[in-house]
């Protein structure tokens, strides 16, 4: 058994945050269903920025599209529509046969709405709809616009998979959002049964840190951060409160590892993915990632209920001058406005491949 099934049978959802037209067309993505235990798949605007901009697959669609009169926001979300589309069929299976609790695919909002709540809501909403697909979250950032847009969102059935938490308090405050849209589901007579994810981020915390404190401490503190997570999410399946709402058939919202890509050259590649194993719970992992713990990862045993030895763990960085609170708040900014970057450079790249293909057009007709 390789290490991808170890973790499917240790009860982790394995889940690929990368998409590409390439990975579909070959049948790469239906490959790593097939024999790597891939059970789901995450997008975000750097990945697809990434895709359409280091490749020709999307020329032709971008082409057609253009001549079609659609632009910017509006061109690309039909474009990766098609794509998570795509995806979602793959994953139907896996989706049917785990009742929905699998197989999901996520497209997220315009980053630069995480500041706007009515305008996420209406944009969730709306882009649910045009995917017409059961098993597509639509994600929405932790920011305080963010938990307001989810909480509505949720209320109006949109699944919601929230995305760049940090902290325990940021997933707390996303969870209660989540809850607080089922409860209001619950009041108006409606079906309880809304699906959602939170995203914890888990490596940029090293990234952050790693320069402030010993040799010891480094690449720790991401871990520590996702074990006192671990912790609050199990404490939160047990509460009363959300014990009256699975009374009532509803789910709970998952908790899910991102950002588990090593970024320091000296850490283990398949670091964040073997420190992290957990029932009931989802990785998703970058394809480079996938394919070293494919290769020789493990799967050594999975997280203590009781967050094991990271309280101890983050009072050492604490004693080393590190702010978790400030650097949470921090790396959640930092976060937003790199997504809010690769947004417009992806737009900007859209729009360069609209008018240079519209030129080769123009230039082939006038011969």
């Amino acid at each position: 058994m390789n290490a991808t099934r170890e973790l499917q049978q240790a009860g982790q959802s394995l889940w690929l945050d990368n998409i590409t037209r390439g990975i579909l067309n070959d049948g790469t993505l239906a490959r790593y269903i097939q024999d790597l235990a891939v059970s789901g798949l995450t997008s975000n605007p750097t990945i697809f920025h990434k895709a359409i901009d280091q490749s020709d697959l999307y020329d032709e669609a971008i082409a057609l599209k253009a001549e079609a009169g659609q632009s910017g926001e509006d061109l690309f979300f039909n474009l990766a529509i098609e794509d998570l589309q795509r995806a979602a069929d793959l994953f139907r299976p896996v989706h049917e046969a785990t009742q929905g609790v699998d197989g999901w695919v996520s497209l997220e909002v315009s980053p630069l709405l995480a500041a706007d709540a009515p305008a996420t809501i209406k944009a969730a909403v709306a882009l649910h709809r045009l995917a017409a697909r059961a098993n597509l979250y639509i994600k929405i950032p932790g920011t305080q616009a963010g938990l307001a847009a989810i909480e509505e969102s949720i209320f109006r059935g949109v699944p919601i998979n929230v995305t760049l938490l940090f902290s325990t308090d940021q997933y707390v405050d996303a969870a209660s959002a989540y809850m607080r849209g089922i409860e209001r589901r619950l009041n108006a007579d409606l079906d309880p049964v809304v699906s959602s994810v939170a995203s914890l981020f888990v490596s940029r915390w090293d990234v952050a840190a790693n320069d402030q404190v010993s040799a010891d401490l480094q690449n720790c503190l991401g871990i520590a951060m996702a074990k006192t997570a671990y912790e609050a999410y199990l404490e939160l399946q047990a509460s009363p409160r959300w014990r009256i709402l699975a009374d009532a058939g509803a789910r709970h919202q998952r908790l899910l590892w991102a950002s588990t890509g090593t970024k320091d050259p000296k850490a283990s590649d398949t670091l964040y993915i073997q420190a992290l194993a957990a029932p009931d719970t989802i990785n998703t992992i970058p394809e480079n990632t996938l394919l070293a713990f494919a290769d020789h990862g493990h799967v050594a045993g999975v997280l203590s209920e009781d967050s094991g030895d990271a309280a101890q763990i983050l009072a050492k960085f604490q004693q080393a001058g590190v702010n978790l609170d400030k650097l949470a708040d921090q790396l959640l900014i930092e976060g937003t406005q790199s997504f809010e970057k690769s947004w417009k450079a992806l737009l900007a790249s859209i729009s360069s491949k609209s008018k240079d293909l519209n030129k080769v057009k123009r230039s082939g007709t006038a011969k």
